[in-house]
């Protein structure tokens, strides 16, 4: 062969390789906090599990990461057509989408309606006046707390690891029975609670940590390192001051109340749903009050108490604004949990107790039906407040 002719084979093979190589891009996909494993498909094939970098040609691509949720959910899902130029390197988080009921889950809310509709008229209560303002609620004294009736019925309590935010102590999935009760309306005010001081007498402490304002732990539930009005929850109070006004209350009226239990309280905030809050899976804009939800006082301090939407039982503010008080001791899951909504070691002397519902200051992923913290009963944080359970008759 001509040397001539050999080098003109190699130009055109090294041609052919370099061309080759700038053909090739590379698309790197992230996933970030409970989107990571999702699959990713490029053009419909299966490329890995993200995070991943993916050699691609160049021109246009269909892109589709998704990560399954539960049987009676559609996987959630991101998918964008990509334009790849020659030889680039390009970096996209996939922000996955909220999950959306198949037939399978759609079915079975119709079913969990229609069996909450036929309890409600079982108890002679008017299913269309659920959640209505002025219907099923009531008021023991001026001024104390409106109550809500809440309709007996049952429901799976905790979540699926696969929840975003989800924890191991939210586990196992259990369901629960709960009978009729009431709970209050909203959380317990700062005039209520005023109320309760000025004619007993009580102390309420000044060892209050002022979260978020530098104030140390020196504060009260009149000073909480934020601007409060008397319409707004009453914070900085723990475990046993929310006792001891429940008690007092108790006594006023010659009723029964009490803190709900961890169980009365999920079953009351989801109100006949299954997704992770009451009004979605996702957090939205508007809902609620954390660092986060897109309302005027995230991450700065509580709202005024109805600020929100209610649940379809009419109560306000179920998730965020600040964590609310259960009955119940500390228990790191629910394995042997009763199913009867009863409070579990709510009696003894000395345990960690539960807040449930996320607070202000959090971010979204803890202002979820399913979220559990844990404090000593003597705590107060500017985070925490209560509302009070009445049992019926």
């Amino acid at each position: 062969m001509k040397p001539i002719y050999r080098i003109e084979l190699f130009i055109l093979a090294l041609a052919a390789f370099t061309n080759t190589c700038l053909a090739d891009s590379m698309l790197r996909i992230t996933c970030a906090g409970e989107d990571a494993g999702a699959e990713v498909y490029i053009d419909g094939k299966f490329k890995g599990e993200c995070q991943v970098d993916i050699k691609v040609p160049e021109g246009m691509l269909k892109l589709r990461v998704q990560k399954a949720v539960d049987a009676e959910h559609e996987p959630r899902l991101f998918e964008q057509d990509i334009r790849m130029g020659e030889g680039v390197v390009k970096k996209l988080e996939a922000k996955l989408g909220a999950a959306q009921p198949n037939a399978e889950g759609k079915r079975r809310e119709e079913e969990r309606r229609a069996q909450m509709q036929a309890e409600l008229k079982k108890q002679g209560i008017d299913p269309g006046s659920v959640g209505v303002a002025g219907q099923n609620t009531f008021r023991d004294c001026p001024d104390c707390p409106d109550m809500v009736v809440v309709p007996a019925g049952s429901s799976d309590m905790g979540s699926r690891s696969l929840e975003e935010g989800h924890q191991d102590n939210e586990s196992p999935i259990h369901r629960v029975n709960i009978k009729t009760f009431a709970l209050g309306k909203y959380a317990v005010t700062l005039a209520q609670f005023a109320s309760f001081i000025d004619e007993t007498g009580y102390s309420a402490g000044n060892d209050c940590y002022k979260f978020g304002s530098g104030g140390g732990k020196n504060g009260n539930w009149r000073d909480t390192g934020f601007k409060q009005a008397e319409n707004q929850p009453v914070v900085c109070v723990n475990w046993n001051d929310a006792q001891a006004y429940a008690a007092w209350l108790s006594k006023k009226t010659g009723k029964q109340y009490r803190l709900p239990s961890e169980a009365e309280w999920e079953y009351a905030a989801r109100a006949g749903t299954a997704t992770a809050r009451y009004w979605g899976n996702e957090i939205g804009k508007n809902n609620a009050n954390c660092s986060g939800c897109g309302s005027q006082w995230d991450g700065k301090q509580t709202a005024p108490v109805g600020s929100f939407k209610p649940n379809a039982f009419g109560l306000y503010d179920m998730l965020g604004n600040a964590w609310q008080w259960a009955a119940d001791c500390w228990h790191d899951n629910y394995s042997g949990a009763p199913a009867d909504g009863a409070a579990w070691g709510a009696a003894a002397d000395s345990c960690g107790r539960v807040l449930r519902g996320g607070s202000w200051i959090n971010k979204p992923r803890f202002v979820r039906a399913a979220s559990r913290l844990r404090y000593v009963s003597a705590f107060r944080i500017n985070d925490n407040r209560f509302r009070l359970a009445r049992t019926l008759p």
